[in-house]
């Protein structure tokens, strides 16, 4: 099967060679191909090139995109969207005046989200996550990362984590799997800190790692939740058996929890809200890169993560969706690139960048997804007809994608 796309207005994102990552004023600069052609075969992009070097090619399919714009897909690295029902009396909640944190210690939050998961068959919760992932790649997701963290004991954790799994064999799109078990402290736990720690080190990780259900681990290191020690018992038995940290630092609070991420080589630190210069400082000239979620913001109406700081400081930065159902209940990356703009102040090359070869970078995907790259994945995202690419983060509330292609294929 060969698809072949024409007359493209914009080519964006356009990489001779493989870029996997972009940092500081590199952020700045998109690759932009006026006037292109993209040749896909199979699921993989063969050729691309200018409409002016154009010579006859055949293929089984041909997409004329006058007037339209090309682009890879978003990765969004950083979802929970294997959950059950939703928290709208929380969000009217919160419209009533009680905080995230009110809610929390009144035994709402992750805590009511792990009751229902727990009393939800695995089947419905396929069903539930399934509709989700389908919306989002319909906004233009090809790549995702997927957290467990609403189970919260040893079983409910596994029928998340196996829900992934199931995702991942279903989809066509890439799906990473993350053990996020220390997201919260359970009601059975409430006044046992340390045994719920003890559960999820020498039972919960173990039990993962033998079933090979998650490639990463994750902690909600904040405080009311774990503390620096609990976070390092954590990532010390989780890299035992072979787990990557990618870990919710500084949503609320900044106490040395990016310092402790670097220390342990995780992939990426998410959330970054609170920032101070130490943080900045300890992840200068290391592998792991900033996650920004601007909707998170958004929705509890808290600081944005300081995108501008980190970028200026010569550091990656990532963007992605938080998608789930107490603090993002929208895994519209089209969305979080706009917001990424308009709150963060972002120039719109800087925010395509975030939610696109950082993205991947951030899930270890940015080898084969995130840019259009001879040998890359053909996962492609064909707007309507629009002015420009800039148009795509100042038009926040429209509709502007055509058509998405995931493996060579429209989805």
């Amino acid at each position: 099967m060969t698809l072949l796309i024409t007359n493209i207005k914009e080519l964006l994102q356009v990489r001779e060679h493989n870029v996997t990552i972009v940092k500081g004023d590199d952020m700045k600069v998109l690759p932009v191909l006026k006037n292109a052609y993209v040749l896909i075969e199979h699921d993989t992009i063969v050729e691309y090139g200018s409409m002016d070097d154009f010579d006859d090619i055949e293929a089984d399919e041909i997409i004329d995109a006058t007037g339209k714009i090309v682009l890879p897909t978003w990765c969004d690295s950083h979802t929970h969207i294997v959950y059950a029902g939703d928290r709208t009396q929380e969000f009217v909640d919160r419209i009533n005046g009680l905080s995230y944190e009110d809610i929390a210690n009144r035994g709402g939050g992750i805590l009511n989200s792990a009751e229902k998961l727990q009393n939800t068959s695995e089947d419905d919760l396929y069903e539930q996550a399934a509709n989700r992932l389908t919306q989002v790649i319909k906004s233009g997701t090809g790549a995702i990362e997927i957290k467990s963290g609403y189970g919260l004991t040893v079983e409910a954790e596994l029928k998340m984590l196996r829900v992934i799994k199931r995702l991942k064999k279903e989809f066509p799109i890439k799906v990473k799997s993350t053990l996020l078990a220390a997201h919260a402290i359970p009601k059975d736990y409430k006044d046992n800190k340390k045994g719920f720690i003890d559960l999820v080190v020498n039972e919960m990780i173990p039990a993962v790692a033998n079933e090979h259900l998650a490639e990463y681990i994750d902690v909600f290191c904040e405080k009311g939740y774990f503390d620096l020690e609990d976070t390092e018992r954590v990532l010390k038995a989780a890299k035992e058996h072979h787990l990557i940290p990618k870990i919710h630092v500084n949503q609320f609070n900044a106490f040395g929890g990016v310092a402790l991420g670097v220390k342990y080589n995780a992939l990426s630190v998410d959330h970054l809200e609170e920032l101070n210069p130490e943080d900045v400082s300890v992840l200068k000239d290391t592998t792991t890169i900033p996650v920004a979620l601007p909707s998170c913001s958004y929705f509890l109406s808290i600081p944005y993560t300081p995108g501008r700081t980190i970028i200026d400081a010569g550091l990656p930065l990532a963007l992605a969706s938080d998608y789930n159902p107490g603090s993002t209940p929208s895994g519209n990356m089209n969305f979080v690139v706009s917001t990424a703009c308009i709150k963060m102040k972002l120039t719109p090359e800087e925010a395509i960048n975030a939610a696109t070869i950082n993205g991947a970078y951030a899930m270890g995907v940015s080898n084969i997804y995130g840019s259009i790259c001879r040998g890359k994945k053909a996962n492609l995202i064909l707007t309507k007809d629009i002015p420009n690419y800039y148009y795509i983060p100042y038009a926040f509330g429209d509709d502007l994608i055509d058509k998405v292609i995931i493996n060579g294929e429209i989805f």
